[in-house]
C-alpha cells in the first residue's frame, strides 16, 4: 500500500540533448529496484532514459513510510553496532512505528538533522595501520537505506561493466573470474593500483556535482550534503567536521564511492584498457608492458585531477609470468603459460588472527563447544576459497588440528604444542572429524 494513499507524483524525468553513449552493455536494472520505491511506470521511464537524463521529484518517495519500514528490515539484518547516541537496533525496533512516524515527519517539514557517525579503529590486515570505521546512528541508517532505494536505479544503469563491488548481483568472484579471463587472452601485464584512504578523500564539491548530473531534486541534494557534512566523533578527539570523504560504515558510501570513480571506469573503457575494479581496489591488464606503463602514467594524472591519491609503495606494474599479484584476497601468477591463483599471505593470517583466540590452551572450554565456534568460520572461509587447490586448505587443517590437540594436552595437565607423534595418536584426524570439526581441504566435516 502506497502510505501517500497512492497520491504520491511520479518523478519526472528531463531529457537533454546529445546523450553521451554508454559503456558496456545495457544491464536490466529491475533487480536492485525495490517495489516499495519504484514503481513499474517509473522502471519503464528509467529504462528509455539516458546518462544525461535529470530526476526530480523524488523526495516523496525517499519519505515514504512503507520505504523506511522496510529499510529498517535490512538494517536490522545486517546488524551492527549503535551510534554515537547508543541507540541499539533492539531499542529502535521496540517503538518502531513511532520511530518512523518521527523520521517521517522530521523528513517532510525538513528538521531532519543526521547525528555525526561514531568513529572507530580496525585492524587493517597485514599492516600495523588502523582503518577508521564510521557508524551512524541507527535512525541514519533508516533514512540512509531509504535513500538507496531510491538512487541506486538510477546509477546502476549508468555504472561500467567492469565494476563489481557493493553492486546488485555482482560480486568478488565475476571480478576474480573477468581476471582469470583475461590472463587467458594474454593479458600478462598488470597495473596493481591502490587508493591511499579513498574512503576519506573523496572531494565534495566533485562528488555533488556528479551527483547533480543525474539528480535535480533539491529535498535529496540537501539531504546528501548533511550527510557528507555530518562529521565523526571519536572517543578521544570527540566531534570533528568532515570537510571531504564518505565514512566507510555508512549505508550510503559505498554506492556514492562508486558513482565518485564511475567517470574513470568509462574513460579506460574508452581507450580500450581493461580494468577489473571492485570498489576502491582495481587492476588494470594490459597486453603489453608499453600499454600497461601508459595506463598508470593516465591513472596518475586522473587521480591527481579528482584529488585523489595512489599508494606510492603498493601500487606497482607486473608482468604476471615473472611476478605475482594480489586482488580480493587471492594471488595469481602466471607460470609455463598455466593461471595459478591460491589465497594470500593476509587472507590466510586474518583467518589464523580469527581462530587463534578461539582455540586458546588455556581457554577452558570442551572440545564440542570449541568447534561449534569455529566451524562457521571455517565453512565462510571455504565458501570463499572454493577453488584453492587441496594443499592450500591442507596447510591451514594441519595448523588448526595442532592447536587443538595442544589445547587438549593442557586441559589434561600434559602440555606441549601439539606437534608431537604422541598426541597425533591420541587424537588422530579421524577423531576430529568424528566430533565434527569442519575440513578445508574437503569442505566438510567427513573427511576421513
Amino acid at each position: 500500500m502506497n502510505p501517500d494513499n497512492g497520491k504520491a507524483k511520479q518523478p519526472t524525468i528531463v531529457k537533454e540533448s546529445n546523450p553521451s553513449q554508454q559503456v558496456g552493455e545495457e544491464r536490466s536494472i529491475k533487480g536492485c529496484a525495490k517495489f516499495y520505491a519504484w514503481t513499474h511506470q517509473m522502471l519503464d521511464r528509467l529504462a528509455k532514459s539516458e546518462p544525461t537524463t535529470k530526476w526530480f521529484r523524488l523526495w516523496d518517495k525517499v519519505c515514504s513510510k512503507v520505504n523506511l519500514h522496510q529499510s529498517f528490515m535490512a538494517v536490522r539484518k545486517n546488524k551492527g553496532a549503535p551510534g554515537c547516541d547508543d541507540q541499539t537496533i533492539q531499542r529502535f525496533e521496540a517503538q518502531l512505528d513511532k520511530e518512523l512516524d518521527r523520521l517521517v515527519g522530521e523528513l517532510k517539514s525538513g528538521t531532519y538533522r543526521p547525528l555525526p557517525a561514531k568513529r572507530v579503529w580496525i585492524d587493517k590486515p597485514g599492516s600495523p595501520e588502523k582503518r577508521p570505521l564510521g557508524i551512524p546512528a541507527v535512525r541514519d541508517r533508516v533514512v540512509q537505506a531509504a535513500l538507496r532505494n531510491v538512487l541506486e536505479p538510477i546509477w546502476e544503469k549508468d555504472f561500467a561493466e567492469h565494476s563489481y563491488g557493493f553492486r546488485p548481483a555482482r560480486g568478488s568472484q565475476q571480478a576474480i573470474d573477468r581476471i582469470e579471463q583475461l590472463l587467458n587472452k594474454g593479458y600478462t601485464h598488470i597495473v596493481d593500483a591502490d587508493l591511499k584512504s579513498y574512503f576519506d578523500t573523496i572531494n565534495h564539491d566533485k562528488l555533488m556535482l556528479g551527483i547533480r548530473k543525474r539528480i535535480v531534486d533539491g529535498s535529496v541534494l540537501k539531504l546528501l550534503e548533511s550527510y557528507l557534512k555530518a562529521g565523526v566523533l571519536d572517543e578521544l578527539k570527540g566531534r570533528e567536521s568532515t570537510d571531504q570523504g564518505t565514512p566507510q560504515g555508512s549505508v550510503i558510501s559505498p554506492l556514492l564511492a562508486n558513482l565518485y570513480l564511475n567517470p574513470l571506469d568509462h574513460v579506460m573503457a574508452e581507450k580500450g584498457w581493461e580494468m577489473v575494479r571492485y570498489a576502491d581496489d582495481f587492476v588494470i591488464i594490459c597486453r603489453s608492458g608499453e600499454d600497461a606503463k601508459a595506463a598508470l602514467a593516465f591513472i596518475e594524472r586522473w587521480m591527481q585531477e579528482a584529488d585523489l591519491t595512489l599508494h606510492p609503495t603498493k601500487t606497482r606494474l607486473v608482468e604476471a609470468e615473472h611476478d605475482r599479484f594480489d586482488f580480493l584476497g587471492w594471488t595469481f601468477s602466471i607460470k609455463k603459460k598455466i593461471i595459478r591463483k591460491w589465497p594470500c599471505k593476509k587472507s590466510e593470517a586474518k583467518l589464523r588472527d580469527n581462530l587463534r583466540p578461539k582455540t586458546k590452551r588455556n581457554n577452558g572450554q570442551g572440545i564440542a563447544m570449541v568447534i561449534a565456534n569455529i566451524n562457521p568460520i571455517l565453512r565462510g572461509w571455504r565458501g570463499y576459497f572454493k577453488d584453492a587447490k587441496p594443499h592450500d586448505m591442507d596447510r591451514i587443517d594441519g595448523w588448526l588440528r595442532r592447536r587443538l590437540r595442544a589445547m587438549l594436552s593442557k586441559q589434561q595437565k600434559r602440555p606441549c604444542f601439539g606437534m608431537n607423534q604422541t598426541t597425533h595418536k591420541k587424537w588422530p584426524n579421524r577423531w576430529f572429524a568424528e566430533r565434527g570439526l569442519y575440513s578445508l581441504k574437503a569442505g566438510s566435516c567427513n573427511y576421513v
